[in-house]
């Protein structure tokens, strides 16, 4: 058993399949598949139920799962320490994101490198990815994590280089408590339940949105609306309705079955989401091991 088998067995399952977790991972399926045979092998057990659409793990594959994540989450602690601590890191660093992608990918690794950098003094902001924007024209944030700025907004801002972290999806989700949730649904059935919705989506899928439910004639009245993800998430766990979230903010609880994912094949969509890193003398350090940092958290988080 090693690191890169747990990462790829724990993205296997965080992602609900083999192609999923290889598109990742970066690999090819037969290359996922292979690591998890080894891993079954090893262990002397079968970890996963392989189903058509989704693979489930076995009662065997979820206690591995649950050490496999205490493992990489201490193991990515113990790296990330290293380097801050190798690099002397110091001076001001201004980061800005979404409350989604604050509590994801930033939040946890913050303390990591205060406490082992003393002279560094860090900033986190949070806000709308338009007034981020705004903020990154006018010199007022270093280091931002958006969804990709030219594809999303339309928009290249040349002080800035982005770099790939994660890929992010929306997904349709309800309670896990109601038995009557339905598999996969049309989008002409979407406002069969009350409709919880977020005043921030992403642009794209904004517009795919709307414009797929005014061709259908469906009304879009939602019960209750927010741009915190938090909150939206305890709203839809109760029951007071469905609505779409993005996945990397939901997928512990759709894994813990407190959420129901179903699935709406005309409205699958992804969309990259980026770190933007001041082109400015005197953070280059600073941003590349940020940088590494925010990539082994994306790894683990999930």
């Amino acid at each position: 058993m090693n690191l890169q088998q747990l990462t790829t067995f724990c993205k296997v399952l965080s992602e609900g399949s083999m192609t999923a977790a290889a598109e990742k991972l970066f690999l090819t399926q037969p290359a996922v598949s292979q690591q998890i045979r080894a891993l079954e092998d090893e262990m002397g057990v079968s970890l996963l139920v392989r189903g058509v659409r989704q693979v489930k793990p076995t009662m065997q594959g979820q206690l591995l799962y649950d050490y496999a994540k205490r493992i990489l989450h201490l193991t990515q602690q113990a790296e990330i320490a290293i380097q801050t601590i190798s690099q002397d890191i110091s001076g001001d660093l201004r980061i800005a994101t979404t409350n989604s992608f604050g509590l994801y990918l930033i939040g946890p690794i913050v303390g990591l490198f205060l406490k082992h950098n003393t002279s560094l003094n860090m900033k986190l902001t949070y806000g709308t990815a338009r007034d981020i924007i705004e903020d990154m024209r006018h010199n007022r944030v270093d280091v931002a994590v958006l969804p990709d700025l030219k594809n999303e907004y339309g928009i290249e801002l040349d002080d800035f280089e982005g770099r790939f972290v994660l890929k992010d999806e929306m997904w349709l989700v309800a309670s896990g408590k109601d038995a009557t949730i339905p598999p996969s649904i049309t989008m002409d059935q979407f406002a069969s339940m009350p409709i919880v919705g977020q005043t921030d989506y992403y642009p794209g899928f904004g517009k795919k949105l709307y414009r797929r439910l005014e061709e259908l004639k469906v009304p879009y009245k939602p019960v209750f609306e927010s741009d915190n993800v938090g909150t939206l998430k305890r709203v839809v766990e109760s029951g007071l309705g469905w609505g779409f979230l993005p996945s990397h903010s939901i997928k512990k609880q759709v894994r813990a079955r407190r959420m129901t994912h179903i699935r709406v094949d005309e409205m699958n969509y992804s969309v990259n989401v980026n770190m933007y890193a001041r082109r400015a003398e005197g953070l280059s350090q600073m941003v590349e091991v940020f940088y590494r940092a925010i990539q082994q958290q994306a790894l683990t988080a999930n």
